[in-house]
């Protein structure tokens, strides 16, 4: 996923947001601060918002997740 995210963000963003997205740019993430709750966090800076993205990829987690 987070590939697919950096490689096409606009298409990624244009995805989330179910409108067409031209203009993004992938900004630098770092999941560096306890406690980590996801697999992949990225930020896209689209013209006048900056969309926040997180993916769980494991289903099991301590505490656990919804759905």
């Amino acid at each position: 996923m987070q590939t697919a995210i950096r490689k096409y963000p606009a298409t990624s963003a244009s995805w989330v947001l179910g409108t067409p997205q031209t203009e993004v740019k992938v900004l630098k993430t770092e999941l560096s601060i306890e406690p980590i709750r996801a697999d992949y966090v990225t930020f896209l800076q689209l013209q006048e918002r900056i969309l926040h993205l997180e993916f769980q990829t494991i289903l099991a987690s301590t505490p656990p997740l919804p759905l």
